[in-house]
């Protein structure tokens, strides 16, 4: 069971995050034949987790040295304020691959810079168990290559969904922040103290995320 939660938020983390990525794979790939399509879609995708598995273990590697757990809350928080701000993807910004070779490595390469994201999200609910990382990178294989259509879709009609999402990035957020041993030692006096630092971080993410996207 205590496996549990960390998997269900790496699901929803990977759901929420995954949309952008889709857009990617579906442009590189648009002015391909079928079969050439779908190829594209398989390979550039499975190239994409490979390099996403390396940059894994490499964030990892950074958490052990001091203040990293800090900026990666920090850098997660903006991803959540982000996902309330960004109305609409780019996907006019997204280059066309005109042969099997250039489409793949175009998903490849722009999910490796746009995943950053989905890895500080699953790094940070994993706590560096390894087993729980390459869970949740398996499960970004078919959310990247079917479900994320769906949720860009259901973001688009239910924008609760959308705001869920954002809180659930600033609460895994915001428990990376507090594993920060500096915070741990000056900040933190008890679990009381812990919560309302947690509550206080999504309420202003959500608010000004919030704000933002309704008047921006």
């Amino acid at each position: 069971m205590e496996l549990l939660e960390p998997l269900v938020k790496i699901l929803m983390i990977n759901l929420i995050l995954s949309g952008d990525n889709a857009i990617v794979i579906a442009m590189a790939s648009r002015n391909l034949r079928q079969d050439l399509k779908q190829k594209a879609i398989v390979w550039g995708t499975l190239g994409a987790v490979i390099f996403r598995i390396a940059f894994t273990v490499i964030v990892m590697y950074l958490l052990k040295l001091p203040f990293i757990h800090l900026i990666g809350g920090i850098l997660l928080l903006f991803v959540a304020y982000k996902l309330l701000v960004d109305k609409e993807a780019e996907e006019n910004s997204v280059k066309v691959g005109n042969s099997l070779k250039e489409a793949i490595v175009i998903i490849i390469f722009a999910d490796v810079l746009m995943s950053l994201d989905n890895v500080l999200g699953i790094v940070a609910v994993s706590e560096g168990n390894m087993m729980l990382v390459i869970v949740g990178i398996i499960l970004s294989i078919p959310i990247m290559l079917f479900a994320s259509q769906f949720i860009l879709r259901m973001m688009e009609h239910f924008p609760i969904v959308v705001y869920l999402g954002a809180g659930l990035l600033a609460w895994t957020a915001g428990e990376m922040m507090l594993e920060e041993e500096f915070i741990k030692q000056n900040v933190i006096s008890g679990t009381s103290m812990e919560l309302a630092l947690l509550i206080g971080i999504i309420m202003a993410t959500l608010t000004i995320g919030g704000y933002q996207r309704r008047y921006r």
